[in-house]
């Protein structure tokens, strides 16, 4: 497996985490707006790097 595929995937990940920490504080209506602006910010860009990553990177044999 490729370091850039593998690397995509970790971001993906952990910008599933971000988008699902976020989506369960504003149904807990817990935390602040700018944490929670911070956290769907970032799980939207390493969401979007991460996808892009695995997609335009091309498997070598």
């Amino acid at each position: 497996m490729n370091l850039k595929r593998t690397f995509g995937a970790i971001l993906t990940i952990l910008g599933i985490i971000g988008l699902i920490y976020t989506a369960v504080s504003v149904l807990q209506s817990s935390s602040d707006i700018k944490s929670l602006l911070v956290f769907g910010i970032l799980g939207i860009i390493f969401f979007v790097t991460g996808i892009s990553l695995i997609r335009t990177t091309k498997d070598e044999a």
